[in-house]
């Protein structure tokens, strides 16, 4: 049998009772209220094969808030998308769509990129 050990890199040895070992990712991070959430909208086909994609950068929250705020715009838009790494993508130029649909609710400092 192997013996499991905790290592925490950059620490060998310490006398801190105190000392937190590691697990920092595992902190919930708190979304920003819609209007305090700064939205940019813009379009993209970069690397995309030609394809145009409306893409929503800026987003600061957790990744349920962020994959909920795209299944909305999703929904209201009639097309897909996906939500990664703070950005959301949606199939299509829907740039106007989605500022409007922002604005009505509540996300007041989004912008056109």
């Amino acid at each position: 049998m192997s013996k499991k050990r905790l290592y925490t890199p950059g620490i060998v040895y310490s006398t801190n009772p105190d000392l937190n070992r590691g697990n920092e990712e595992n902190e919930e991070v708190i979304s920003l209220p819609a209007n305090e959430q700064l939205l940019k909208v813009s379009l993209d086909k970069k690397n995309r094969g030609g394809k145009v994609v409306t893409l929503i950068d800026g987003f600061q929250g957790s990744d349920g808030d962020l994959e909920s705020l795209a299944r909305q715009l999703k929904a209201f838009c009639g097309t897909g998308g996906s939500a990664k790494n703070s950005e959301i993508l949606i199939q299509g130029d829907n740039r106007d769509k989605i500022l409007q649909w922002l604005h009505k609710n509540g996300y007041t400092r989004s912008r056109k990129k």
